[in-house]
């Protein structure tokens, strides 16, 4: 596939030709051989022994509809490292509103299109980056990822998945080289388990993160509470990397017996998708699973001195206990700490350096 090729069939890192560029949406189409290609670039990058800078005299824009601390430092440190210049763009702050269905009769509060605006920012910089959240209204539409996919339609450059309403594949990445570097490398019993929280959250960092488990093999353990199912479409693409790699996926609504024989312990809270659009209805559901979808010292006994991981940020006290957080077995500064480097290989990646 040729690198400006438009469309969102171009979703996959290709290394058999690594002049060949494509977008970084979800690591969906990768194989667990490549991912691990990624992870040992990653930590190429961390230890220094890979000092090279593929990205010198050249820009990188990122373009963050939402709010952000790690994915903006992170890419911002990463992107100079290698040499390059980062292009911070904030539309409806730092730029122009922007509108992304088509056909739209722009005539309210949008004040530019997608289609004129990534081609521009593709004159100027060798990749684009975008952050786009779901806003938790209509499943139907969110699911499809919207704003992302009008990005990955128009661009003539890479395009680099920084969290959307369905994929962190960013965050996933230093999940697998936290998990790798901690646990081991070769099969680890995974438990992803839902915590309370006080409202909705999005499921891109779930959906990341079980997918990618279930590439590199895993027992993946995903554990929540009655109407916190993910995407049923997505899951059975999860079941079946897991057989392809020779892991498995194993659903349960039983917050204590998932931490069983566990070796990671990944928390984190979404919203049901049955409540898009309804978000105090969740809210009122939610409220019986406060005391027990909690981490907290009790249920790590149970797992097998499993680590403690996530994405951050995180409510102490109320998705996990001071006790666990600041334990030897929490691991999530090292995590956070891994999205640089995880972030660098791709960049590396995608912009065509050659080995």
């Amino acid at each position: 596939m040729d690198a400006r090729t438009r469309g969102t069939e171009q979703e996959g890192i290709s290394f058999g030709e690594i002049e060949v560029c494509a977008n970084f949406l979800s690591t969906t189409d990768l194989t667990q051989d490549e991912l691990e290609h990624l992870l040992d670039r990653a930590g190429r990058f961390k230890s220094g022994i890979d000092q090279r800078k593929p990205l010198a005299g050249r820009s990188v824009a990122l373009v963050f509809f939402n709010p952000s601390l790690r994915t903006r430092a992170s890419m911002q440190v990463g992107i100079y490292e290698l040499g390059g210049n980062a292009v911070v763009l904030e539309p409806g702050a730092s730029t122009w509103t922007l509108e992304h269905r088509e056909a739209a009769v722009m005539d309210e509060d949008k004040t530019e299109h997608v289609k004129e605006f990534v081609r521009v920012l593709g004159r100027y910089c060798a990749c684009i980056g975008v952050r786009t959240f779901a806003r938790l209204e209509n499943w139907a539409e969110e699911r499809t990822d919207p704003v992302l996919t009008a990005f990955a339609r128009y661009t003539e450059v890479p395009v680099i998945n920084m969290e959307s309403a369905m994929h962190h594949p960013l965050q996933s990445l230093a999940d697998m080289m936290t998990i790798r570097e901690k646990v081991g490398s070769g099969r680890k019993r995974v438990l992803m388990t839902w915590a309370w929280h006080p409202k909705p959250l999005p499921m891109a960092v779930p959906n990341s993160f079980a997918l990618a488990s279930a590439q590199m093999g895993h027992e993946v353990v995903i554990a929540h509470p009655s109407r916190y199912e993910l995407d049923e479409e997505l899951m059975e693409v999860i079941k079946g990397k897991a057989r392809e790699a020779g892991g498995s996926v194993e659903v349960t609504n039983d917050v204590d017996a998932a931490f069983d024989g566990a070796e990671v312990v990944y928390a984190k809270s979404w919203g049901g998708r049955d409540f898009y659009g309804k978000a105090q209805a969740d809210v009122e559901h939610r409220q019986a699973f406060r005391h027990d979808w909690i981490v907290d010292a009790r249920k790590m006994r149970r797992t097998n001195d499993a680590v403690f991981m996530h994405c951050l940020p995180v409510r102490r006290n109320v998705i996990v206990t001071d006790e666990v957080l600041d334990s030897a077995a929490s691991v999530v500064i090292d995590e956070a700490e891994n999205r640089l480097h995880a972030q660098k290989a791709v960049l590396a990646k995608l912009l065509g350096e050659k080995q």
